[in-house]
């Protein structure tokens, strides 16, 4: 993938590994990882060692497992929370996500990861004044969070963990606007 880009863009622009999946993350968003395959499992890996974020970009075509797939323009880093190797030859991650970014170039390497030049994009403004629409927007999202983490907690008990991360941004209209999309049954290419 060749994209065309702004002089200045290209000088801040960087090197990072890529786990494309048929999932969009979001900046602040939560995704747990069940990593099995071992050329994630060394990526990952890399990451921690490195304590750097990979990126999740949202596949084209293709798959998530043999072949390197082709991904979407844009995607968003994600930030190793923890992990745990309950059983050998699978990692289990918690990862947030950080910046977007979008894909300037990407290169196949021997083993079928992908790795992109990218350039982040800028997170939302915040907003000084909160409106009137946002006020209801981030007022009914705190319900249905409410009702999502009570019904987990009734079906899972002990063992349910909250899809959202803690505290609720919600004074902040990016943090709203992503937790509606993650929440509400649109299609992964409208997500992205």
């Amino acid at each position: 993938m060749n994209t065309a880009t702004h002089p200045s863009a290209a000088a801040d622009a960087r090197w990072i590994p890529l786990f494309p999946l048929h999932t969009v993350l979001f900046p602040g968003g939560l995704l747990p990882l069940k990593v099995f395959e071992a050329r994630y499992i060394d990526m990952v890996s890399a990451c921690m060692k490195q304590e750097q974020p990979f990126g999740v970009v949202l596949i084209h075509s293709g798959q998530e497992v043999g072949l390197a797939a082709e991904p979407e323009a844009v995607g968003c880093l994600a930030h190793i929370t923890q992990w745990d190797m309950a059983q050998a030859g699978v990692l289990m991650l918690k990862t947030r996500g950080g910046e977007r970014f979008r894909i300037l170039e990407t290169r196949t390497l021997h083993d079928q990861r992908l790795e992109a030049r990218i350039d982040t994009i800028a997170a939302d403004p915040e907003q000084n004044v909160i409106s009137e629409m946002h006020l209801h927007c981030a007022k009914a999202l705190r319900s249905v969070v409410e009702a999502i983490q009570n019904k987990g907690r009734e079906e899972q008990g002990a063992a349910y963990q909250s899809p959202f991360d803690t505290p609720l941004q919600l004074d902040d209209s990016g943090w709203v606007a992503n937790r509606w999309c993650e929440i509400l049954p649109i299609s992964l290419k409208a997500r992205q």
